[in-house]
């Protein structure tokens, strides 16, 4: 496998870095992406292919799930960072279709970091729970994973904005957030109210 990532990347050399050249030459002098995108691990979502952005728009930050935990130092690091000195001006969380993490908050896991890590997300799955009846088919069971990862996207804006450095920077209309999420299927990439 890590041959085919090699070969991979020479492929890259002689087509895409060659063809963009001027591009990638710039951003060896630096960065000024505009966003700032927190979105999810899954290996199914590559994010500057999905929005068809080059390199240098998107400054990332992924985990699973998409979570925007209260008291995380790497995402409060990204934050610091992209704010304030790469001042980006919006921040994107980005959810997805058949989510592992969303699908995992039914589960009785056994693991020892991953349920403590879910909790970031709970509340979302309570929310929807409590709007809607309990899904008895399987379409039924697909819309309420569907509901409940774009609230989780909602409910990590929420956390998003508990942050200090983004309560300024709202407050001082620096930034934007935007909240969207990713259909697998379709490929469609939509924005969440």
């Amino acid at each position: 496998m890590i041959d085919e990532l090699l070969s991979g990347n020479v492929k890259f050399q002689n087509t895409i870095f060659k063809q963009n050249h001027e591009r990638y030459s710039e951003l060896t002098k630096g960065q000024q992406p505009p966003v700032l995108w927190i979105g999810c691990s899954d290996s199914r979502i590559q994010t500057g292919h999905i929005t068809n952005t080059q390199a240098g728009t998107l400054f990332m930050h992924r985990n699973i799930g998409n979570m925007v935990p209260a008291n995380d130092w790497s995402l409060a690091t990204v934050l610091e960072y992209g704010i304030k000195h790469l001042k980006v001006q919006h921040i994107v969380i980005c959810g997805h279709s058949d989510c592992g993490a969303i699908k995992a908050l039914d589960k009785d896991l056994d693991d020892a970091h991953v349920p403590n890590w879910l909790n970031n997300a709970i509340e979302a799955k309570l929310r929807i729970d409590a709007k809607i009846k309990k899904p008895s088919t399987p379409k039924e069971h697909k819309e309420r994973s569907r509901m409940i990862e774009q609230e989780n996207v909602r409910l990590q804006i929420e956390h998003l904005k508990t942050y200090p450095i983004v309560k300024n920077a709202l407050k001082e209309k620096r930034i934007d957030i935007h909240g969207m999420y990713y259909d697998l299927e379709t490929g469609a990439l939509s924005k969440i109210e």
